[in-house]
């Protein structure tokens, strides 16, 4: 058996933990001679001493190489009583804040609203309104449905994409740390797009993680492992196919498919050993449907009985329901809406002892070429937003969750394609959206009619 390999993150935070100084009072006649060291519970410490700083203050010191500071009080009069330090605040549990998005589909109008004079391209635009959020997380991840083969390889859209470069920048830019890439589109370029889109991650941004697809048998056996403040949390990252596009020749390891349930369970297994925490971002379902499919919850199923923790699901290109997985089953969950510092949010009410499943987040950014009724679905995404926890025994569980609604906005024009937060969305931006051109049941009302139905 290949022994698995653990690669940790080049993100980690640290974080100082401060110096207690014991506030050691009234050395004086106050509270007892200097020679006896008395104190209010009996001797004071042989490697503490106390001397005095001035005439009218004190200070305590360690008898040791290393020094602490202790500011005393004044000397007061013979009748005055010590001050005893206060307890000490219990430090909070360590936490650690997840987002997800989902697909960055680059349909031709996208590409061309991010096209500059000299050639090159900008998508800020895309995240202009969702890249405080995105960055304020701990941990953001996003699925990027097209390869980025850049420019050399041609820009296009449907139905064989592949995107330019400049669309990792913004995705660095706007703060994602983690870049799934195990998507039906993975192999649009052929090895070529794969081993452009490596190169592009490991010489430009090493300190960002991509998943999914690999340039050796190697990579593709290790596990990659995300550590704050102690916490351990293993990523996998799978795709249902590649639209019937075969592995390159000799790269049978280039893309992470759903296919291979040996495999899978493997790297559940090796996650469980290295990390705390395990989630799984699968590229899975069927596209349009708002509900999860018999695959989608026989695959649930399996993540849950190898010890997957959290199931983050991408694809459909519209909203699937989140759900707890139990032993007693698949429980949808009901989200409540709730108002935060972002905006309104739609929260979980219940922490079940199980796995939580995303089953599609829908589309980040698009703007399909389909018409018809059904359309205006697929521009209503889903920002997951998820706390995890570190107990006092160390194992890391969820605290939070729950969703931001989100909507594509789409005009023609540079930089005319953007997506907000619906708390933000208002129906003048609405009747600007390109999108009714396609489908005419696109309104603010529908976006909203919309995430209540599914969540």
């Amino acid at each position: 058996m290949i022994e698995k390999k653990c690669k940790f993150s080049k993100k980690n935070i640290l974080f100082l933990t401060g110096i207690l100084c014991l506030a050691l009072t009234a050395c004086g006649d106050s509270f007892s001679s200097a020679s006896s060291g008395a104190r209010s519970d009996g001797e004071l410490p042989e490697n503490f001493s106390c001397s005095p700083a001035s005439s009218t203050e004190e200070s305590c010191q360690p008898n040791s190489t290393v020094q602490s500071g202790c500011a005393s009080t004044q000397s007061g009069a013979a009748d005055s009583l010590p001050q005893m330090p206060a307890a000490p605040e219990p430090e909070p549990s360590p936490e650690l804040t997840l987002v997800m998005v989902g697909d960055i589909l680059l349909h031709t109008p996208v590409a061309e609203s991010g096209l500059r004079e000299d050639g090159s391209y900008d998508f800020s635009a895309v995240f202009a309104h969702t890249e405080e959020e995105i960055a304020a997380a701990d941990l953001a991840l996003v699925n990027q449905e097209v390869i980025l083969g850049g420019t050399e390889l041609g820009v296009s859209g449907y139905p064989a994409f592949n995107a330019p470069y400049e669309l990792g920048d913004s995705l660095v830019d706007a703060g994602f740390d983690v870049v799934l890439h195990a998507t039906n589109h993975a192999l649009d370029k052929g090895a070529k797009g794969i081993r452009n889109c490596i190169a592009f991650w490991e010489n430009k941004y090493p300190g960002t993680a991509y998943l999914g697809i690999h340039d050796s048998a190697e990579d593709q056996e290790e596990i990659y492992v995300y550590e704050q403040d102690g916490m351990k949390i293993a990523i996998l990252n799978y795709t249902y196919g590649t639209n019937g596009i075969p592995l390159p020749q000799g790269m049978e390891y280039a893309v992470d498919q759903l296919t291979d349930l040996d495999r899978i369970a493997e790297d559940l297994r090796c996650a469980e050993e290295l990390a705390d925490f395990t989630i799984v971002c699968p590229h899975w379902g069927t596209e349009y449907r708002l509900t999860p499919d018999s695959r989608q919850e026989t695959l649930t199923q399996f993540f849950w009985e190898n010890g997957a923790d959290l199931v983050l699901g991408t694809h459909p290109h519209v909203i699937e329901p989140v759900a707890w997985v139990t032993a007693d089953g698949i429980r949808i969950c009901d989200l409540t809406e709730q108002e935060t510092a972002q905006g309104a949010s739609l929260t979980g009410n219940e922490i079940q002892n199980g796995m939580l499943v995303y089953y599609s987040l829908g589309n980040f950014v698009n703007w399909t070429s389909g018409v018809g009724d059904g359309v205006a679905s697929r521009m209503v995404g889903a920002m997951a937003k998820v706390t995890l926890e570190r107990g006092e025994d160390g194992t890391v569980f969820i605290k939070e969750y729950g969703i931001e609604p989100l909507v594509c906005h789409v005009e023609e024009g540079r930089d005319g394609v953007t997506v907000y937060p619906l708390s933000e969305y208002t129906e003048e931006l609405a009747g600007k959206n390109a999108i009714r051109l396609q489908d005419d049941n696109f309104f603010l009302q529908y976006c909203h009619d919309l995430i209540e139905q599914v969540f």
